[in-house]
């Protein structure tokens, strides 16, 4: 059985966010500064969470990454990524993090069956790094990434947002970190989520920045697609031991192939990040066959694709909670 949808897309990739807490408050992730939080009774529990993986299991869900919020911040998540690790049919997890509580808990995550790992790391500038995410500390996520390296978390990729005023001036730098780490850096284009169309407009730089950088530095090319792959196109230089993505949803949409579906942390299945449309399933996570109707249900709302950044919207309105509240 197939999760396919009206546009003949596959999906086989669930996003789960298991909170909508954040030890930081990132200005794009967290526009006003404060954390607009579900109540923990509203909170999927861990036997919900693998009752809907289960069923979507059964459906052809193959690919599982674990967002938030800040997923480290939930109580026993090494023992809930075991419990989805047995789920039959399950063959990848991954983690996104901000990597401040990443030291502690990578040996955990690595017992736990935790394939892979994505920590969020927009600037390597530590006056920049505390103002972006008000309140953190960059010498946190760098000890982070170094347990992800000493514990075999691979493949580690970074994730970077690229803001105009931001951190643009710090292309350059990552893209020689992949040079002499193993790491993948991956530039992903700002994105409007949540009422943040002004702000975003002003802040939005388009991927083309990355290669013509990239281009001054060396020689480069680009990888092929590997199987349950994501929305980037990989590149890495000559003789390097890592390399970088390029995640762009605006300049070069990708919605003709997107297999992903998310799960809110307040249980509710989303078939696209844009929209609001979704189809609330903690009520149903002890009744297999109303969950196996309602990821049908959310496959047959995803819209042909998302039209962020424009101005008049065709296929629906755009959702309006935060990107912590839905895990990205």
């Amino acid at each position: 059985m197939n999760l396919v949808d009206r546009f003949d897309r596959k999906h086989d990739y669930l996003r789960i966010s298991v909170t909508d807490r954040c030890n930081l408050l990132c200005h794009y992730c967290v526009p006003n500064g404060v954390h607009d939080c579900t109540s923990f009774q509203h909170l999927l529990t861990d036997d919900e969470i693998v009752n809907i993986v289960q069923a979507g299991a059964q459906l052809g869900i193959k690919k599982i990454r674990i967002t938030g919020g800040e997923p480290l911040v939930r109580k026993g998540l090494p023992a809930l990524i075991g419990r989805l690790k047995e789920i039959h049919g399950i063959e990848d997890i991954a983690l996104t993090t901000n990597g401040i509580f990443l030291a502690k808990y990578a040996q955990a995550l690595k017992n736990a069956g935790l394939n892979r790992i994505n920590i969020s790391l927009d600037t390597l500038n530590e006056e920049k790094y505390t103002k972006i995410t008000r309140n953190g500390k960059l010498k946190d996520v760098l000890e982070g990434i170094q347990a992800a390296i000493d514990h075999q978390l691979h493949p580690i990729k970074l994730n970077v947002v690229l803001l105009k005023d931001y951190n643009v001036d710090e292309i350059e730098t990552f893209l020689k970190w992949t040079m002499k780490e193993n790491i993948q850096i991956r530039f992903i284009e700002y994105m409007p989520i949540g009422n943040q169309q002004s702000e975003w407009s002003k802040q939005y730089q388009s991927l083309s920045i990355v290669k013509n950088i990239a281009e001054t530095i060396g020689i480069y090319t680009e990888h092929e697609r590997k199987q349950l792959a994501g929305p980037a196109r990989t590149f890495s230089f000559e003789n390097a031991k890592g390399s970088f993505g390029l995640i762009h949803p605006i300049s070069n949409e990708f919605c003709a192939g997107c297999n992903r579906l998310r799960l809110t942390a307040d249980g509710h299945l989303k078939s696209c990040l844009f929209w609001e449309a979704e189809v609330p399933v903690k009520a149903l996570a002890y009744d297999h066959h109303a969950l196996i109707d309602a990821y049908k249900r959310a496959l047959f709302l995803k819209p042909k694709s998302h039209e962020m950044g424009h101005t008049m919207y065709e296929q629906g309105t755009p959702t309006v909670r935060a990107m912590s509240a839905i895990g990205g």
